[in-house]
């Protein structure tokens, strides 16, 4: 098994001031303590920490810098062990040109002022130069967040004067919750801008809300779009052999339950074995497009005309695009592009991220029904996903296997990607709750959703949510994910220099 790649690249630096080591015996090593502590936790969040240790003067921050550049980090952390002059923070970051987080984590609750001499106060004064550190990074036109709260010590500190055993404190968890939270998006703005997203065929003709400018994503994402044609494609699926597909078939098994015929709706049915050896057979050749063009998401789209090869091609692009997808390779239907981003940046933030839109609004049990005719990301599914066989596709041409299924019950978060009247990317998100309860047998994803702070809570006004969504000028699909992901996605989105709006 190949070995897990790191969420990203930190450059860590600890901060002190070297006038004070000669005057308090023993406050640099225990200091230089807590900044080891710092990158151990950051590790163990699968981080790759290139760590320089304590820089207490102007020297020690250039060459710091210095190795955070030659070592390509993703981020800058600066832990603040207690006061340092900003001039000495200042050049350990400035050429860097990546973003810089500030841990003021002190590692007490409570000072025992009775018996703290000056020593001992110093190795709890991390907040006493934040403020300065802070006007010298805004000056300096520096991308930087602050993180205040509790070291979260599990053990008491040789030496130490109050009790620095606070790992159950709640501002140590949420201190390193908030870390985290800054580590995940860091994760979600590398992967990002490393991503190559395909797009095959075209946008469905008329959604102006879904076409996209290939310079913009690439000039404000850091994506490389990489631009595919249906003959690509239907390559690798001519080359898909006997074995492919029975291999195929079986994973298929797997993964999914296979319907017999909808009740409610004669269109969606138990798919045809000629239907699901197609289907397979075409998910065999995007396996194999994919890895040739080296695909980290895809969006497609394509008619075709009077049952010919393509039509049949892009009426059976669903079941190995929902399959893709649950290999973090997001896919979007109907030429999606902004779709697709942001379906890959909750794939990310483990949350999935599946296709989807808004289906109807239930006045009665109060939520919004969403969904779509596929793909899905079959991971985040309550129980297992159905195929159906589908008699057509609605509002395009072609026939043959969907998937059904809805979000796992519980947490979830949606996420979209639009664009404003002056060219800039904007993220919209909400996040709420996946409510148990009938969905339609239709041969689509369908979830029931209510955007509250609480799953219980029967006051949501699904109008008023409507009126709030639809103000910000969202597209009408979104990427819908497990787990309240907000503080992350706007974390992410500051680090990107892109609006975000909660809904």
């Amino acid at each position: 098994m190949p070995a897990k790649k790191s969420k990203c690249k930190i450059g860590l630096f600890s901060i002190g001031l070297a006038a004070y080591w000669p005057q308090f015996d023993g406050l640099r090593d225990r200091l230089a303590g807590y900044g080891r502590f710092v990158g151990r936790r950051l590790k163990q969040m699968g981080c790759d920490v290139v760590d320089v240790g304590m820089i207490d003067d102007q020297p020690g921050a250039v060459k710091a810098g210095d190795r955070f550049i030659r070592e390509a980090v993703d981020m800058v952390v600066c832990y603040v062990t207690t006061y340092s002059t900003s001039s000495q923070v200042l050049l350990a970051v400035r050429n860097v040109k990546r973003p810089v987080l500030i841990l003021n984590l002190q590692p007490t609750a409570q000072l025992a002022y009775a018996k703290t001499g000056t020593g001992e106060w110093l190795a709890n004064c991390q907040a006493c130069c934040v403020p300065e550190i802070g006007n010298a990074f805004e000056r300096s036109g520096i991308d930087f967040h602050t993180v205040t709260g509790l070291l979260g010590l599990a053990r008491q500190t040789p030496g130490a004067v109050a009790n620095e055993v606070t790992h159950k404190h709640l501002a140590a968890i949420t201190a390193w919750n908030q870390i985290e939270q800054w580590v995940n998006a860091n994760h979600a703005m590398r992967t990002l801008q490393r991503s190559r997203i395909g797009f095959l065929g075209q946008t469905y003709p008329g959604m102006l809300d879904m076409y996209s400018d290939f310079t913009q994503h690439t000039s404000q994402l850091g994506v490389h779009i990489e631009v595919l044609e249906m003959c690509d494609l239907k390559q690798h699926v001519d080359a898909a052999t006997a074995a492919d597909i029975k291999q195929k078939q079986t994973e298929v098994k797997r993964m999914f339950e296979i319907s017999g015929d909808s009740l409610s709706d004669p269109l969606a049915r138990e798919p045809k074995p000629a239907e699901m050896n197609w289907a397979c057979r075409v998910a065999v050749g995007l396996d194999r497009l994919a890895k040739q063009r080296d695909l980290h998401g895809l969006t497609y789209f394509y008619k075709g005309l009077d049952g010919n090869e393509y039509e049949r091609l892009g009426a059976g692009l669903i079941l190995g695009c929902s399959m893709l997808t649950a290999r973090a390779i997001p896919c979007s239907g109907e030429g999606d592009l902004k779709n697709c981003i942001a379906m890959k940046v909750m794939d990310t933030l483990d949350a999935g991220g599946s296709y989807t839109e808004l289906y109807a609004m239930d006045f009665d049990e109060r939520f919004i029904l969403m969904g779509h005719d596929g793909p899905f990301h079959v991971r985040i599914a309550e129980g297992k996903p159905i195929l159906r066989g589908m008699g057509l596709f609605h509002g395009k041409r072609g026939y043959g296997v969907s998937v059904e299924a809805q979000v796992r019950n519980g947490p979830i978060t949606i996420l979209g990607l639009t664009q404003t009247a002056d060219g800039r990317l904007k993220w919209i998100a909400a996040q709420g709750w996946s409510m148990p309860g009938d969905i339609l047998r239709i041969g689509n994803t369908n979830t029931r959703l209510r955007f509250t702070e609480q799953p219980d809570d029967n006051s949501f006004d699904v109008a008023d949510w409507m009126n709030r969504w639809v103000s910000q000028g969202p597209t009408h699909h979104v990427a819908l994910g497990v787990g309240h992901q907000i503080p992350t996605i706007q974390n992410f989105a500051k680090l990107m220099g892109h609006q975000c709006v909660v809904v």
